[in-house]
C-alpha cells in the first residue's frame, strides 16, 4: 500500500518535472543566475538524473559516499531529457523491488571508513532525498526560467504562463 502510494506520487510529479524540463533552453545550459549557483544544464541534469541514481541507494542498506559530488553539466536539453525518462523507469523500478517490507528497512550513507554521514529508514530515504529534493530543485529550476524569460509551465495550479483550470474562451 505505502509503495503503491509512493509510485502513484512520483508517477505524477514526474510527468510534472518533464513538463518543466522540456522548457529548458539548449542554448542557455551554461547560464547561471549567480556565481554561487549551479548552471541551467547542471540544474536539469541533477534534476533529470537525481532518482534514478538516489532510487539505487535504497536497495542497498549502506551506501559509501565516493567524496565527489560534482555534478555533470548537460550538453543538450534532448539529454536532460533522456536521463530524466531513463531514472523514471529506474526508480519505479527500485521502488517495486523494494515492497513496503524493503521501505521499513534501514539505510545509512557513510565514508570510506565507515563513519556515518546519515542514517534512516528507507521510506525516509525516498521521502526526504529522492522526491522532496526533486521538489526543491524543481521549484529552483522554475526561477530560473522565469529569470530568462521562458513560460513557465503550471506545476501545482496555474502560473503567469499557464492556467490549466481556465475555460477556453469561447469564439
Amino acid at each position: 500500500m505505502l509503495t503503491e502510494s509512493l509510485l502513484q506520487e512520483f508517477e505524477r510529479e514526474s510527468a510534472t518535472t518533464r513538463r518543466v524540463l522540456e522548457r529548458v533552453p539548449q542554448d542557455r545550459l551554461t547560464w547561471k543566475p549567480h556565481a554561487k549557483s549551479m548552471s541551467l544544464g547542471t540544474l536539469a541534469l541533477h534534476i533529470a538524473s537525481g532518482p534514478g541514481v538516489l532510487s539505487q541507494w535504497a536497495l542497498q542498506d549502506q551506501t559509501e559516499a565516493s567524496g565527489d559530488f560534482t555534478p555533470p553539466e548537460a550538453t543538450s536539453t534532448s539529454a536532460v531529457l533522456a536521463a530524466h525518462d531513463e531514472g523514471v523507469i529506474t526508480t519505479k523500478a527500485a521502488l517495486s523491488k523494494l515492497g513496503d517490507a524493503g521501505l521499513m528497512q534501514d539505510w545509512k550513507l557513510t565514508t570510506k571508513d565507515g563513519t556515518t554521514i546519515m542514517g534512516m529508514p528507507k521510506v525516509a530515504l525516498v521521502r526526504s532525498v529522492i522526491l522532496n529534493h526533486m521538489y526543491h530543485h524543481r521549484g529552483q529550476l522554475s526561477v530560473y526560467l522565469r529569470l530568462l524569460d521562458v513560460p513557465v509551465p503550471s506545476i501545482y495550479g496555474p502560473s503567469a504562463d499557464e492556467n490549466p483550470f481556465a475555460t477556453p474562451a469561447t469564439v
